[in-house]
């Protein structure tokens, strides 16, 4: 337990290094406006400080650095998440103002206004695999070969895509298929839907077109890239910004990490529902060992809508970034419940 003037101590150096990017020393705490203690007696608090590993000192000349654990008591015991500033409040005001109709645009925008306002590398998901459903499916024949196959998800998300009609399928055949697929798919999560293809609905396509086998594949291939989540990157090489950032192999594995679609998935997995911040070593990659990911979920009516991240150095301005993702994934989720009324 730390008493109160440790506490003090501890936020101004968080602070004060956040701000700076460089060690931080008892005089400079000392000349602070909100702490009254003598440089002596701040080095004597900063000592025992480094000995429970809440700060660490690099060289022995220099000052001290908040620790994993330092930043992790911050964050946990000594900021106050705040309001936004009105300036980005009107920022984000104004992206929700313009028109869009899709939720992977809001999900893309979202992304490339966090990265503007933070300065730091944005990371957004859409909505989780497992719960994404078929929603409604059609078929629009454009000639005797070719459709245009529109499928609606349960999130909104909407995609209109050219297909191969086999020979020998007809008109009432493909209303007929489009019948059976929405009766059948209807509420399947898009995970699940290569085995029902292939199972109970190839059954029924086999009594309703001859080239049922045909068919049954390029129905899967239309469906099966939205079992893939959507994943938005913005500012990628804001890390290049970053004084921590100069070792030149380190950021590519950065970079690299942020090209992997499934390495991104790693690290939003079990990220439970409101906002959690991981620091340094408590990600679950190596190549972010030395940077904080703070992830925020957001839902309508308990229903998952996806995941944002800020991904930055540990040295990160952890309450605006806070403030940001409380008030842009609420935010999120009004413009979603709008659209669904």
């Amino acid at each position: 337990m730390l008493s109160e003037r440790q506490r003090m101590i501890l936020n101004a150096i968080v602070d004060d290094y956040i701000r700076s990017a460089e060690p931080v020393g008892s005089r400079s705490i000392s000349k602070r406006a909100d702490v009254a203690f003598s440089p002596a007696t701040i080095r004597n608090e900063m000592a025992d400080l480094e000995e429970l590993g809440l700060l660490e000192q690099p060289h022995t000349s220099a000052g001290r650095v908040p620790s994993i654990k330092g930043y992790r008591y911050y964050v946990d015991h000594l900021i106050k998440v705040e309001g936004l500033g009105e300036r980005d409040m009107l920022k984000i005001r104004s992206f929700f103002a313009e028109k869009m109709i899709l939720w992977e645009e809001v999900i893309g925008h979202a992304a490339t206004i966090l990265s503007q306002l933070t300065n730091y590398t944005s990371i957004v998901l859409g909505p989780e695999t497992f719960q994404a459903t078929l929603k409604h499916f059609q078929l629009v024949p454009i000639n005797d070969t070719s459709a245009v196959a529109i499928i609606v998800t349960s999130t909104g998300h909407v995609e209109h895509r050219i297909v191969s009609i086999p020979e020998g399928i007809g008109m009432d055949d493909i209303q007929k298929i489009v019948n059976l697929l929405n009766d059948k798919l209807s509420g399947i999560p898009f995970i699940k839907v290569k085995s029902v293809l292939h199972s109970e609905i190839g059954k029924e396509l086999s009594r309703i077109v001859e080239s049922c086998e045909q068919i049954v594949n390029v129905l899967e291939k239309t469906l099966a890239d939205n079992a893939e989540p959507k994943v938005y990157t913005s500012g990628a090489t804001n890390i290049l910004t970053q004084p921590e950032f100069k070792d030149i192999g380190k950021v590519k594995s950065i970079l690299d990490m942020l090209d992997e679609t499934p390495m991104l998935l790693r690290l939003f997995q079990s990220v439970p529902n409101g906002i959690q911040v991981r620091i340094g070593t408590e990600n679950a990659l190596e190549a972010i060992n030395q940077c904080s990911l703070i992830t925020a979920t957001f839902s309508f009516e308990g229903q998952s809508l996806g995941s944002i991240g800020i991904l930055g150095p540990t040295r990160m301005d952890y309450v605006k970034v806070l403030s940001l993702l409380d008030f842009l994934s609420k935010d999120m989720a009004l413009w979603y419940a709008k659209q669904h009324k």
